[in-house]
């Protein structure tokens, strides 16, 4: 692997410094190469490459709305058996005294899309300015360029017009669907049988614009550095920016001083305590698909919950 990465990289010094991570996914590992630190994820299965492309192109996105600091992505590298994701060593510690600038930059980032939306069409309707005015990159759909992975399974990121049918159908529907490939859960069946008629009226009066959006935001992929807050790891869509705070509360780890600036910037509408349950639902689903039947419990109990 280590000749591989020299000359994919261009390096010839590549001398592991001791620094190593990784979580139930991948392993990690720090190098110092001729043109400075790298940090190294690497995964020997077969589905590797499509689960670090989609982390690298979720990593790009973020770094173009230059709110929040992640590790820049450099390359990913396939190996004989796996793949490796190269990018930006940072020297990270647990979030602590940031986690107010973490909810203010996370905001920034949810609205950002909307802050270009909102800029294009003030300059459209400026008498003026035509074609020699630069369009910035706007999203106007709900979706990703290309699959993300959330955990080792790829999300169905297809580009929809419609955020709830894109929840329901791509989010969902999705995992309930490999629930039920696996385990053949007749209640989870029943109960989603009926949810899934319900799920629009958690949507009534919500504008939603679509949000660039981490996608797996717990705290175990949160950090600091002197400058401020590091996110990483993400499994990046446009989607509704309160989806992002579905699985921020189930773990824990993020402060008051970090929801009240980013309800500073995006305050709750109307309804949020249950589409934060619906949001919360698709995590656990995804954890039991991941983990196996220790989340059935949450998951029958959110569905029942929401269905009262």
């Amino acid at each position: 692997m280590e000749a591989k990465l020299k000359q994919e990289l261009d390096t010839s010094m590549l001398k592991a410094t001791g620094y190593s991570g990784g979580g139930c996914i991948s392993e990690g590992q720090s190098y110092d190469t001729d043109s400075g630190r790298i940090f190294v994820k690497i995964n020997h299965k077969s589905e590797a490459k499509l689960m670090f492309d989609g982390e690298f192109a979720s990593l790009e996105a973020i770094l173009k709305t230059s709110t929040i600091k992640i590790p820049k992505p450099v390359k990913v590298i396939e190996l004989d058996s796996g793949c490796v994701f190269v990018m930006e060593h940072l020297d990270m510690k647990g979030l602590n005294k940031h986690s107010q600038h973490l909810g203010e930059q996370l905001a920034d980032m949810h609205l950002h899309n909307k802050r270009q939306l909102e800029k294009l069409n003030k300059d459209q309707q400026t008498i003026g300015k035509g074609a020699e005015q630069v369009k910035p990159d706007t999203v106007i759909k709900f979706g990703f360029d290309v699959p993300t992975c959330c955990g080792y399974l790829p999300q169905v990121n297809d580009w929809q017009e419609d955020w709830v049918t894109f929840f329901t159908k791509q989010r969902l529907e999705h995992q309930l669907d490999l629930i039920d490939s696996s385990y053949g859960d007749r209640e989870s069946r029943e109960l989603w049988a009926k949810l899934q008629l319900k799920i629009p009226q958690f949507f009534n009066d919500v504008e939603i614009v679509p949000a660039l959006i981490h996608g797996d935001l717990w705290s175990g992929n949160v950090a600091e550095c002197a400058e401020g807050p590091i996110i990483f790891d993400p499994a990046s869509f446009y989607g509704h920016s309160e989806y992002e705070l579905g699985i921020a509360g189930m773990f824990g780890g993020f402060g008051k001083s970090f929801y009240s600036a980013y309800h500073e910037k995006i305050p709750k509408a109307p309804g949020f305590a249950q589409r934060n349950q619906l949001y919360q639902l698709f995590h656990y689903l995804n954890h039991w698909n991941h983990f196996g039947g220790s989340y059935r419990g949450s998951s029958i109990r959110i569905m029942k919950e929401l269905l009262k």
